[in-house]
């Protein structure tokens, strides 16, 4: 019988190593996961390099058992997530987990014991997990999609992890879901005649974004973003820190054609980001950029082809949701993204999300155009 492990917090470059070199070994056998840029990871647990930080703390663990590493988690606080209204999915008293890997049952319940007393100590009262580490980067587990790997920004776990989760008291606080589709198909002739008829309207401008004015256009962006979700379960702004490294890590993938913005008369009022699959890309790296795969990856930027392209955001002003008017600009920027991704990409594959499930106004955007739920995730809660 093996051992209980042993949890101990994160310690040193070291420790930082075994914590990111962990996932690598316990999914080697799973040809779905996408092994993630190692550099990339260490930037989003260091707090000088994640922006996140400047209104969260957090700590990391291992559990290591006979001299060796068998698990991983985080445990984090955001101040502006106590801020929100608890009906709102968040709230005072509210910390999370996430990051989680382990290989055995035992492990899981440890590490997740280990994370609810850091959070405890801190005086929280519910714990919401797995969210690593922003709501805004990879929240839930992943529960149907094993079978196909994940598209950019979105996470894959082992399925026995929701059992493992489950057998430590959490309940599903939250699901999310994706949806894909085939863009290389038009839309029914319903959705067509409705953007046909947004194209007539003088009133409707649907725009390139201009990536030589970043910082103007991602302003523009965030305040319809920050409007348009300010209502939405488990929304925090993002913090200009935050901005400012989504920023740099984005604009490599950032193209004019596949980001639109919609204004009415003139006002900028939805917008909807598209990002081809950057993990096509990276899947053959094996996590490292040296010491050939950063010139692979650039000369893949400078004219990127791929399968998938990833809808991760999109957002019309509050007073517009509801109305024909939000839906007729979002199947006119979904239709133009459509065209460019397929022609000047070649993709054939698109996912819209994450949605939430109780999000109709989206839900019936993405049955509209006959795409299918692909990958359902998780937000597990339990009280402390």
């Amino acid at each position: 019988m093996a051992s209980q492990p042993v949890v101990r917090p994160v310690s040193g470059k070291r420790d930082i190593k075994s914590f990111i070199d962990l996932a690598f070994r316990l999914n080697a056998g799973d040809p779905n996961w996408v092994p993630p840029l190692k550099s990339e990871v260490a930037g989003t647990i260091d707090p000088k390099k994640n922006g996140w930080f400047s209104h969260a703390e957090g700590q990391l663990f291992l559990a290591e058992r006979d001299g060796q590493v068998v698990g991983r988690i985080s445990a984090h606080i955001d101040t502006l997530a106590l801020e929100m209204p608890a009906d709102q999915g968040f709230g005072p008293g509210t910390g999370f987990w996430g990051m989680i890997e382990a290989e055995d049952e035992a492990t899981a319940h440890a590490l997740i014991a280990q994370a609810e007393h850091w959070l405890a100590g801190r005086g929280m009262t519910r714990a919401l997990g797995p969210v690593s580490l922003s709501i805004w980067e990879e929240p839930g587990l992943l529960v149907l999609g094993h079978d196909h790997a994940p598209t950019v920004m979105m996470g894959h776990h082992a399925p026995q992890y929701r059992a493992w989760i489950e057998h430590t008291g959490y309940a599903p606080a939250k699901k999310l879901l994706t949806y894909e589709l085939d863009v290389r198909k038009e839309f029914p002739p319903v959705i067509q005649r409705i953007i046909a008829s947004g194209e007539k309207n003088p009133r409707i401008r649907i725009r390139m974004v201009d990536k030589s004015k970043f910082d103007e256009e991602a302003a523009i962006i965030l305040a319809i973003l920050n409007d348009a979700w300010s209502d939405n379960w488990g929304f925090i702004p993002l913090t200009q820190p935050e901005i400012d490294d989504v920023g740099k890590k984005l604009k490599p993938i950032v193209f004019n054609d596949l980001i639109r913005i919609a204004e009415l008369d003139g006002e900028p009022v939805a917008f909807m980001i598209t990002l081809p699959d950057l993990n096509e890309a990276i899947a053959p790296l094996k996590g490292n950029l040296f010491p050939f795969g950063w010139a692979k990856l650039l000369w893949w930027l400078r004219a990127p082809k791929v399968r998938t392209m990833r809808v991760p955001l999109m957002g019309v002003v509050k007073r517009l949701q509801s109305s024909r008017m939000a839906s007729q600009l979002a199947f006119m920027m979904i239709e133009y993204i459509r065209r460019s991704a397929v022609s000047v990409y070649g993709a054939s594959r698109g996912e819209i999300g994450w949605i939430l499930d109780d999000n109709q106004g989206m839900i019936a955007i993405a049955d509209a155009i006959n795409s299918h739920v692909n990958r359902e995730y998780l937000i597990y809660q339990k009280s402390l």
